[in-house]
Order: C-alpha cells, then sequence, then structure tokens
C-alpha cells in the first residue's frame, strides 16, 4: 500500500505595507538635455566654422592692401558667433510652449522693429533695414523670420489641423503685413523667405486643396501683375528677371539701355560663375583664390560666398559644405516628425522652409540659375543678425526635440 505525500504547508505572506505608498517613478523618462540632438548642433558648428574662415578668406587681402588689420572683419563675425551661440543655448533653457505663449508680443515688437527702419534705419547696398544699435546694427527683417514662425505654429497649431477660411485669412494677415513692410524697405529676398515659410507651414497645418491652389493661382497673378505694373524699381527687376537671359555675356548686356542695372547684375554673375569655374574638383586651396584675393567678386564675404568655398575647395569641398547643410535639413524634418504635438511640428517645418529655400536660392543665385535676390547663406555670410537668427532657429528645433517626451 502507497503512503500519501504529507501535505505541504503553505507559505505565510508577509503583511501589508503601512503607510502612503511610494510614488511610481516614470519608466523611460529621462531629462530633457539627454535629448539634445549633437549631430544638428555640431552639424551647424561646422559650417559656421567653415563661414568663419571663408570671411577670413575674402576679406584679409582687401583690408591688407588698405594697411588695416587683416582679422578685424573676423575678429567681428567671430563675436556675432559667440553671441549667437548664447541665444542658441538659451533658446533651449524654456519649453518651446512658453515662447508659443509669448508669440503674439514677439510679432508686434518685430513688427514695431520694422516700422522703425522707416525712421531710424540705414540704408546699406540699396535696402533700408539696418537699426543702428551703438557699434552694431540689426536687422529686423531677419527677427521676423522667427517670429513669423512661431506666430503661425502657434495659431495653426490651435486649429487642430482645420483651418477654415476663416483662420487662412487671419494667418495670411499676420504674414502680409511684415511681407510689406520688409518689400518697402527694397529687402526682397527676405519677403521672399517669409513667403515660403506661409506656403510650408500651412501645407503640414492640413490647410485644403483647392485653398492651396486657388492662394498659388493669386501668388502667380500677383507676381506677374507687378513685374508688368511696374511696381519694382530698376534694380529690383534686373535682379528678379537677369538670370533668365541667354549667358552670352557681358558684352551683349552692356548695350542694354532699358535697365541700366542689368549690366552690372549679370557682370556680377559672370565673376561669381567664373570663381567657381576656377575652383575645378578640388579648388586652388585655402587662401589661394585668384579672383577671391582680388575682389573680382562683388559682396563674396556676404551673399556671394559660396564661390569663395567653390574656388578654394572646388567641386569636393563644395558638395561636402552641401552635404552639412543636409544634414541640418535632415535632422531638422527628424524632429518635425518626432514632435510631441502639433505645434513643434509646424516650429520645425517652418525653420526647415526658410533654411532649405535661403540655401537653394544663395548657391542658386551664384550658379546663374535662380535670381540676384540678396539672400544670405545660413551660417556663412557676414553679418550679425542673420547668424543670431539662424542658431535661435536650430535652438527651437533642438527644443522641440529635447521636449517631445515632456
Amino acid at each position: 500500500m502507497a503512503l500519501a505525500a504529507p501535505p505541504r504547508a503553505r507559505p505565510t505572506l508577509p503583511p501589508p505595507p503601512t503607510g502612503t505608498p511610494p510614488s511610481p517613478r516614470r519608466v523611460g523618462v529621462s531629462p530633457a538635455w539627454r535629448h539634445v540632438d549633437l549631430v544638428l548642433v555640431l552639424a551647424t558648428a561646422a559650417i559656421t566654422a567653415v563661414g568663419l574662415v571663408m570671411v577670413y578668406a575674402t576679406t584679409r587681402f582687401q583690408l591688407a592692401v588698405a594697411g588695416a588689420n587683416q582679422m578685424s572683419v573676423l575678429e567681428r563675425q567671430g563675436l556675432f558667433a559667440a553671441i549667437a551661440v548664447a541665444a542658441f543655448v538659451a533658446t533651449t533653457l524654456f519649453d518651446y510652449k512658453r515662447y508659443l505663449s509669448w508669440a503674439p508680443a514677439l510679432y508686434v515688437l518685430s513688427l514695431l522693429m520694422l516700422a522703425a527702419t522707416f525712421v531710424v534705419g540705414r540704408r546699406v547696398l540699396g535696402a533700408q533695414s539696418w537699426i543702428p544699435l551703438g557699434p552694431f546694427q540689426v536687422e529686423p527683417s531677419e527677427v521676423v523670420k522667427v517670429t513669423l514662425v512661431l506666430s503661425l505654429a502657434a495659431l495653426l497649431a490651435s486649429r487642430k489641423g482645420n483651418v477654415t477660411l476663416r483662420a487662412l485669412a487671419v494667418v495670411l494677415a499676420l504674414a502680409v503685413v511684415p511681407f510689406v513692410l520688409i518689400y518697402k524697405e527694397d529687402a526682397l529676398g527676405s519677403a521672399l523667405v517669409l513667403a515660403v515659410v506661409l506656403v510650408g507651414m500651412l501645407l503640414m497645418a492640413g490647410t485644403r486643396g483647392r485653398h492651396m491652389v486657388a492662394l498659388t493661382l493669386l501668388a502667380i497673378a500677383g507676381i506677374a501683375g507687378v513685374l508688368e505694373s511696374g511696381l519694382l524699381k530698376s534694380y529690383q527687376d534686373a535682379r528678379i528677371t537677369t538670370f533668365l537671359h541667354a549667358p552670352t555675356g557681358v558684352s551683349q548686356s552692356v548695350g542694354n539701355t532699358s535697365n541700366p542695372y542689368a549690366a552690372t547684375i549679370e557682370y556680377n554673375l559672370d565673376q561669381s560663375k567664373a570663381a567657381i569655374a576656377d575652383g575645378g574638383l578640388t579648388g586652388r586651396g585655402l587662401f589661394r583664390g585668384y579672383l577671391t584675393n582680388l575682389s573680382y567678386v562683388p559682396n563674396q564675404s556676404t551673399d556671394f560666398i559660396f564661390t569663395a568655398v567653390a574656388e578654394q575647395f572646388g567641386f569636393a569641398g563644395s558638395a561636402l559644405l552641401l552635404a552639412l547643410f543636409a544634414v541640418v535639413v535632415w535632422r531638422t524634418w527628424r524632429a518635425a516628425v518626432l514632435a510631441r504635438d502639433l505645434a513643434g511640428t509646424l516650429i520645425c517645418i517652418g525653420v526647415l522652409c526658410m533654411f532649405m529655400f535661403q540655401v537653394f536660392e544663395n548657391v542658386g543665385m551664384t550658379m546663374g540659375i535662380m535670381p540676384v535676390a540678396g539672400i544670405t547663406l545660413p551660417f556663412m555670410s557676414y553679418g550679425g543678425s542673420s547668424m543670431v537668427v539662424d542658431w535661435v532657429a536650430i535652438g527651437l528645433v533642438v527644443n522641440v526635440r529635447m521636449h517631445r517626451f515632456s
């Protein structure tokens, strides 16, 4: 007869804990600073460093001939870069939601700055766009790029993908006011940037297709009307239309008396394309650009700084620079995809449109395939306002990515 196994003793459970249970820990959430996009920051810093070298390369020879300090322009641009990086850090300190709540005040302030240029502004290179501020000059048309992005993001995000005709009218009004003020300043390039930013953000916000088609047709009709009505000044018309002419050389343009600025613009384009071609595959070497050293290319430290890269580093160096810009675009798009809400996505898309258009337009105009619109190359061209605003825009993108888990 088999013996039954003795019964197993039931384990005793510990008594239930007394007092208030500890709060559960949030799994997978780390401090916001751990989510900084280092790839984006490093790519931007690399472009800025190249820009500093190119600013020095395009100004050192002329300053030496004039008996001035060869490092003076570089030192000034380095100061601008330091201020820009500080502004970038400051932009990342607060959640971008706070900037959206400040958007109306920032927008109004930027409009007041634009209006102030008509009273105290200085005219440089045909545009009355700078406000003297001690030893520096502030360009409000650059500042309004960021304030418009924040304002449109706040307004469009509140519609939650349902952009009605009424909301569309308000959005257009927000964009048209600074557009007109900037146009009156003769800063046509900055006005075009605002238009591209507006279109990109409207598309991402879910604006109906028929509304976008209507806006496109209206814009085409408006551009055609402006070109035919004579509202543009002679040098503005020459900048926009000269690139459409066949590249037959300066000799035939000199005889064109219908627009006295056409010959000058075409001459500038010829010198720009000559500098790019002179670089060949690998370039002439740093500080060895013949056309750069002799200042054949006008405004080479600002609008035409890409030609200095092409002449000294050739196709290979130019391609590497454009690859760095492509990284900035890619990481900005990535931040838009990962954003926690529509507002964050729209901020990134606005910045993305701003950078993409400026790079394409600036590089394109040096090659003669785009109008000479007076648009700077981000992080490269000499100037404090554009440098600071570009880094603040990067700060907004980094901010959106940092707080995607908040």
